[in-house]
């Protein structure tokens, strides 16, 4: 009778043994990163102060990431240029949303005077973005985060600044851009990307050396637009081509 029951505890803990290792068989580590861009925008520079970031997945579970805090000027950060700003390894597959935490140290330099950056109470908790991101297995996920610096500060009228921020997410293995130049180098304008299909336009402005850059632009066809200062008038080119991770470049235009 011990003899019998010795054998069923050591098939018993064997099963268990395998069910263990199958569960840790089924794990699955989804690779996460998390970048930072910018649209210029007419100021020298804008600091943005970033403590933390943080996701909330698929169980309504917060997760803190590793993040590289640190004083961001979101003027180095435009036409192409972006800054990985966090990475994780996660367990669940879906990321429903993502949290920007800013520190106090937030300004702006305009005509070679730092003002102050204050935050309204509303996102002092953190900038929230809906992201709603499935993520695959054996990639690096990524996605980018579009700070729009021009939309982003208001100026109020007792010549105080204020930031309310204007971002987007950009899932870029999903999306194209359309870049481009102007002439002559110096001129400053805006500039606008409009789906034929959707009428939604996505908006950008040239950096000093005169060139921009559209991220995130779904595939299909745009109407392009720059709009320099006046007397100089608008130029459009129509039926530009965006395909899925290619950048679309529209040349250099001449003013």
């Amino acid at each position: 009778m011990k003899k019998t029951f010795l054998i069923i505890a050591l098939v018993a803990a064997t099963l268990f043994l395998n069910s263990c290792n199958d569960d840790d068989s089924n794990a699955t580590d989804y690779s996460y990163q998390v970048r930072m861009t910018d649209a210029p925008g007419p100021y020298q520079e804008v600091n943005i102060d970033l403590i933390g970031v943080e996701i909330t997945n698929g169980s309504n579970s917060v997760v803190a990431l590793n993040v590289t805090p640190g004083i961001y000027n979101l003027l180095t950060l435009s036409n192409g240029v972006d800054a990985l700003i966090a990475t994780s390894t996660l367990k669940d597959a879906k990321v429903n949303q993502i949290r920007l935490i800013l520190g106090t140290n937030n300004t702006v330099k305009v005509n070679n005077v730092v003002y102050p950056l204050e935050t309204p109470s509303a996102d002092q908790s953190g900038l929230k973005l809906n992201v709603n991101q499935t993520l695959e297995t054996n990639i690096v996920n990524s996605i980018l985060i579009d700070f729009d610096a021009n939309q982003s500060i208001v100026v109020t009228g007792n010549g105080t600044y204020k930031l309310k921020p204007v971002l987007r997410t950009i899932v870029t293995a999903t999306t194209g851009n359309i870049k481009g130049s102007i002439t002559p180098i110096g001129t400053l304008a805006s500039v606008s990307a409009t789906s034929t299909t959707t009428s939604i336009s996505y908006m950008s402005s040239t950096n000093a050396q005169g060139n921009f850059q559209i991220t995130g632009l779904a595939a299909g066809t745009y109407n392009v637009t720059v709009t320099p200062l006046l007397p100089l008038l608008p130029y459009t080119q129509v039926g530009v081509v965006v395909q899925t991770g290619v950048s679309t470049n529209i040349g250099v235009i001449n003013f």
